[in-house]
């Protein structure tokens, strides 16, 4: 099975070499790379030309932000599974994909995902917060309950089906991607009890207040036109958060 991962970035020279290492480590052995850069200015093509040759895809251009970039990187996939590794994070070991191709080696699986680790962005081996997704459930969306988006993995026929971001949400396309595909998709989906991914802290929707208000009613939005939940919904998927500050991921 050819995993495609997709990893979009701007200005991003700091920690796109650990994310595309991470990549580039993995066990699995057919893995496709694809880079989408928004016309970096600090330096970030100059990291991405050390790896030529072993990325299959790099695409430089402005773009309307992220989730457009992200978007680009899925047309351009081959592979039977997609994934994304942002630049500021990456993959919490060499085994991750080979999970990722074993729990969709069923064909009755669409998707799959695991746990997520923050860390802080100076030292990414301390863990500040463990997401411990657990088993989905359809009815758990409604709790407030939703997969950690950088461990997620879905055929690439599931985003042909269902499509892709709607950029229209800036911050929080991720969360209505997830509720079209396992509320009115449907989709079949499967838990890896592990750790698949260390994402640094600092990332868009937690930058600021301003940031987190906006995320507050971009999810609320993307809730009320999935038809999912409401205001509860909201503040039970906030409160979700809290244990996670304790919770530490098993050796």
């Amino acid at each position: 099975m050819r995993i495609s991962v997709v990893t979009a970035v701007r200005n991003g020279r700091a920690t796109l070499a650990d994310a595309l290492d991470s990549v580039l480590a993995q066990d699995h052995p057919d893995v496709e790379c694809i880079v989408i850069d928004g016309a970096s200015t600090d330096g970030t093509l100059e990291v991405i030309g050390r790896y030529a040759g072993r990325i299959a895809r790099v695409v430089s251009e402005p773009d309307g932000g992220i989730y457009e970039a992200l978007n680009k990187g899925i047309r351009l996939a081959t592979g039977e599974a997609v994934g994304f590794l942002h630049a500021d994070d990456r993959f919490a070991d060499d085994r991750v994909l080979s999970r990722i191709a074993a729990a969709l080696a069923d064909p009755a699986v669409d998707a799959c995902y695991g746990d997520l680790c923050y860390v802080r962005r100076d030292d990414p081996r301390c863990v500040v917060r463990h997401w411990r997704a657990g088993a989905y459930q359809r009815w758990r969306l409604a709790r407030g309950w939703m997969p950690p988006h950088p461990t997620f993995y879905a055929r690439r026929a599931v985003y042909q089906r269902l499509g892709g971001f709607d950029s229209r949400y800036r911050i929080a396309a991720d969360y209505d991607c997830l509720l079209r595909f396992l509320g009115a998709g449907r989709i079949a989906c499967t838990y890896i009890p592990a750790v698949l991914v260390h994402m640094r802290l600092g990332g868009a929707s937690n930058r600021s207040l301003r940031n987190l208000l906006q995320k507050t009613r971009e999810d609320y939005r993307a809730l009320r036109h999935h038809q999912v939940g409401g205001l509860s919904t909201l503040l039970l998927k906030n409160l979700q958060k809290l244990p996670q500050f304790f919770i530490r991921p098993a050796d």
